[in-house]
């Protein structure tokens, strides 16, 4: 005889709310199965037509054992005369009296249909008929129903829409109050995180574990049966960890013994090594999402971080204890991999440059590189500096030329001291004794260069003057050369004075500046020569009091605010201009403002503007300098608030220097060197030692215009501070200058714009980064090419034969752009855009639009005067039907070139 079905207390409850509302007042309900509860009675209370019915449930296997459990319910107390007895059990229909089924319901057994009880459940009519024999997902549904019910909706109960549910109910996968649940490896290896989740499958009926993983491996993937296992193993919150290493030993060379290891790791979660490859794809799918996640903006990145790390970490851990890792060597994810990748760059800085270029590249390659963006930047300073020392040694040819050369070039070098000397946030001794080796041979090449120098200095300084600068510019003529010309015609220029930035400060300001607001401009260059930015030499000794003074009056000076106030004034007045200087104090604002309001009704005025900030000059005494080299607008004091206040005055700025410093980064304990005539750190009287010049001449303001100054930057003849100045090392002598317009149209005549690529010296940028465009009227003249006919010469003369020219020529010549050139107001000339096409191409598909303007003017002799209207200009020309040929990107901070478009647009696809 077939095994009678078996019903829970909820098959019970569903059958009683079906069959009591019609029952006539029947107590009684046979069923035609055998109770879960066992064989004591049961008792519970269930809702009939809005009332409760107090149930007892009693097992009985014989007629008159039912017989008597009827007779002993009718014989108990039951003043509202409603109680119901439910009889299951084993007792065939034919055995049963008439007098027994006469009290039943329906007089008979009722059959218990768990799919019918399912379909009442979910309101539906019908049920899939996949689920008919699926013994598990019924059972599972009646016992997992939710307090407040299953969600209804559908005619159909689909099996599907059944499966959703029960996962929602029975392991939170989603919730239950909706009858949809979007399932892919992220929410399942997300779900292996949560607290109770893994634990919850593997309380599960084995039967359930499997209908339920059988069901994830068609809806996710085959990912899932591996994960599953693992949470049924109460391992699930290693699933991402393991999935990551199980990526890495299959790339492993020796897959043999990485297989062994993670048999191991895995157990018997691990069907077969097939299922490991979808597996590990889907968990390092999840973990590089997070990763980028991570490097990414907002408030997930954080959060994204966090998890990414805590996983591959764990993932670490595992390999360590399973003794795999150094089997997965330099994995491309885990943490270890990219420490494996960081010290192989730390081997390579002591040599050549193409090897410690190779390493940067694989640490670059490696997924957490920005995750540890930091680290990797310090990493590619350091093999910058390995470029810089691989590089033939930089020569003085005239003072004039040190220091501009000095701001364009070794003055990067000490910012990228300045970088490494904080350390690598990773901690690893190996790869900062690589920095601390690296830092002290870029020193040793310095401590030549401003020996060379201060020779050089020397010689200069006995007759150097402002009739006779020697090819210098000087610090007391840099308001006539680089102040006037934007005061010209009524212009109201803004001089920012920061008290002691030196190049390395200069540069790193000057690189965080939006260029999409201020235009950095230069005077125009002899023909031959590229422009630059202009640097002055400091009086000497290089002090504020004597350097800054002469800086604001124009003239070889020394003194105080006072003489510096008079001085400036006096300046303009000559030129019949207005003009006002804050100090320190004078331009901050009381509580409430931002700035003073004095400073601001000046700024609104026709008058001339000077700011004196003094914050980087007072960090070399308070220490600041010594716990970070690296300085960025937030860090000089209302800063920000200056260039924002001149940006909506329409003021162009100059931001200058009185005089560089250097910084002291001797070991603690180092003593100040012992010397007569002290007068500074950095300068005394006397005859010079080693490590000093001594310095004589018109343009030396103290002692009488005789003294001896320190070239060496460890040396010192006071107490220990962050950081000096007053000696004669380029760091200290040399004023940067960086002058900046808010608008193109500010522009004064003979200068012209500075692109943001032609401010990086070659040697910090590595072969994937953008290389400068040619510089306005510098560019090689071009070579000549045969002349079309005279019928079909247009436009400037680009004239080429079919499928000749650099590709930017041939584009400008193809019919689609002549066509689209006609649609297009003021559109530029061909040579123009054929000239940034071929910048573009050449520099990687990426310039700035000060960059483009300059290519244009380098071929045309055309200033272009607003970068960014002309690089819309070239969209609108290029982009034929929205194909994104070149845009804007990077908030329009950069001119972006797709290759590939560009022939397929211009060229019908060929190279």
């Amino acid at each position: 005889m077939a095994a009678r079905p078996a019903a829970g207390r909820r098959a019970i409850e569903v059958l009683l709310e079906t069959e009591l509302p019609r029952a006539e007042g029947r107590r009684l309900v046979l069923v035609d199965a055998t109770f879960e509860g066992g064989e004591q009675d049961t008792e519970f209370t269930v809702r009939v037509d809005g009332r409760n019915r107090a149930v007892r449930v009693s097992e009985q296997h014989s007629p008159l054992g039912i017989a008597d459990a009827w007779q002993r319910h009718r014989a108990d107390e039951d003043p509202e005369g409603d109680s119901v007895l439910v009889v299951t059990g084993a007792v065939p229909a034919d055995q049963l009296g008439w007098d027994l089924r006469a009290h039943a319901v329906r007089r008979r057994p009722l059959a218990v249909d768990p799919a019918d009880i399912v379909k009442q459940l979910f309101g539906a009519t019908d049920l899939d008929a996949r689920m008919a024999g699926e013994t598990w997902l019924l059972d599972a549904l009646l016992e997992a129903e939710p307090v407040d019910g299953w969600p209804r909706g559908g005619a159909v109960l689909t099996r599907d829409r059944a499966v959703r549910a029960l996962l929602t109910a029975r392991l939170g996968l989603g919730d239950t109050t909706s009858d949809t649940l979007d399932l892919d490896a992220d929410t399942l290896f997300a779900w292996t995180r949560t607290p109770a989740g893994p634990a919850l499958f593997a309380a599960l009926p084995a039967a359930e574990r499997g209908g339920l993983s059988e069901w994830l491996a068609q809806a996710v993937g085959p990912a899932a049966p591996t994960l599953l296992a693992l949470a049924a193993d109460h391992r699930g919150a290693d699933a991402l960890p393991l999935g990551a290493l199980a990526s890495a030993a299959l790339s492993a060379q020796s897959t043999e013994a990485a297989g062994f290891a993670l048999g191991t790791l895995f157990g018997s979660a691990l069907a077969s090594f097939d299922a490991l490859r979808p597996f590990a794809d889907a968990a390092t799918g999840v973990i590089t999402r997070w990763i980028a996640q991570a490097e990414g903006i907002g408030p997930q990145r954080a959060d994204a971080r966090g998890r990414a790390l805590a996983v591959l970490d764990r993932a670490d851990r595992l390999a360590t204890d399973a003794r795999l890792s150094p089997l997965i060597g330099a994995d491309r994810m885990l943490p270890s991999g990219y420490r494996s990748r960081l010290r192989a760059v730390a081997t390579t800085l002591d040599g050549r440059a193409a090897p410690a270029e190779a390493a940067l590249r694989e640490l670059a390659g490696h997924q957490l590189s920005a995750v540890h963006a930091e680290s990797t930047e310090t990493a590619r300073t350091a093999v910058r500096l390995v470029r810089w020392l691989n590089a033939p040694p930089p020569t003085v040819e005239s003072v004039g030329h040190a220091v501009r050369d000095h701001l364009a070039s070794s003055g990067w070098a000490d910012l990228a001291v300045g970088v490494l000397s904080e350390g690598d946030t990773s901690r690893d001794t190996a790869v900062g004794e690589a920095y601390h080796r690296l830092i002290g041979a870029v020193r040793a090449r310095r401590a030549g260069l401003d020996e060379e120098f201060a020779g050089k200095l020397a010689g200069w300084t006995e007759a150097a003057s402002q009739q006779a600068p020697g090819g210098a510019l000087l610090v007391e003529d840099t308001l006539a050369e680089a102040v006037a010309p934007l005061a010209r015609d009524g212009g109201r220029p803004l001089v920012l004075v920061l008290d002691g930035m030196s190049a390395d400060v200069a540069v790193q300001l000057a690189g965080e500046l939006d260029r999409r607001v201020w235009t950095e401009v230069v005077p125009k260059p002899r023909p031959g020569r590229e422009p630059a930015r202009q640097a002055a030499v400091s009086m000497l000794p290089s002090l504020t009091v004597v350097s800054r003074a002469s800086l604001l009056c124009g003239q070889p000076v020394q003194g105080g605010q006072s003489v510096e106030r008079s001085g400036f004034a006096a300046f303009w007045r000559k030129r019949h201009r207005g003009a006002h200087l804050f100090h320190k104090g004078g331009y901050e604002g009381p509580p409430g403002h931002r700035l003073a309001p004095e400073l601001l009704e000046t700024l609104a005025s026709d008058d001339i503007v000077a700011v004196v900030v003094n914050t980087i000059d007072d960090a070399l005494a308070d220490g600041r300098e010594g716990a970070r080299g690296r300085w960025g607008i937030a860090d000089i004091a209302k800063l920000s608030d200056l260039l924002n206040a001149a940006r909506d005055y329409g003021r162009p700025v100059v931001l200058v220097s009185d005089h560089g410093h250097v910084l002291d980064r001797t070991p603690r304990g180092h003593e100040q060197t012992d010397a007569e005539g002290v007068r500074g750190a950095r300068w005394r009287t006397g005859p010079p030692g080693p490590g000093e010049i001594a310095l004589t001449g018109p343009r030396v303001l103290a002692s009488g215009g005789r003294i001896t100054a320190a070239w060496r930057e460890d040396l010192r003849h006071t107490a220990r501070q962050a950081g000096y100045h007053g000696g004669a090392a380029l760091a200290e002598v040399t004023v940067p200058v960086i002058t900046l317009v808010p608008s193109a149209d500010l522009i004064p005549s003979g200068w012209t714009l500075l692109p943001a690529e032609r401010t990086v010296p070659h040697w910090w940028r590595g072969n994937g980064e953008s290389a400068p465009a040619p510089a306005p009227d510098t560019a090689p003249a071009p070579a000549v090419k045969p002349r079309a006919k005279k019928q079909d010469q247009q436009g400037e003369g680009i004239f080429t034969l079919p499928g000749h020219g650099t590709l930017g020529e041939r584009a400008v010549q193809s019919v689609p752009y002549k066509a689209q050139r006609e649609f297009v107001r003021h559109a530029p000339g061909e040579k123009a855009v054929a000239a940034v096409l071929d910048a573009l191409l050449s520099a990687g598909g990426k310039l700035s639009p000060g960059a483009v303007a300059a290519a244009a003017q380098a071929a045309t002799g055309k200033s272009q005067r607003n970068p960014e209207r002309f690089a819309t200009v070239l969209e609108r020309l290029l982009n034929i039907d929205g194909y994104p040929v070149l845009q804007l990107v990077e908030s329009g901070r950069t001119v972006q070139l797709d290759k590939e478009l560009l022939s397929q647009q211009f060229l019908g696809g060929g190279p």
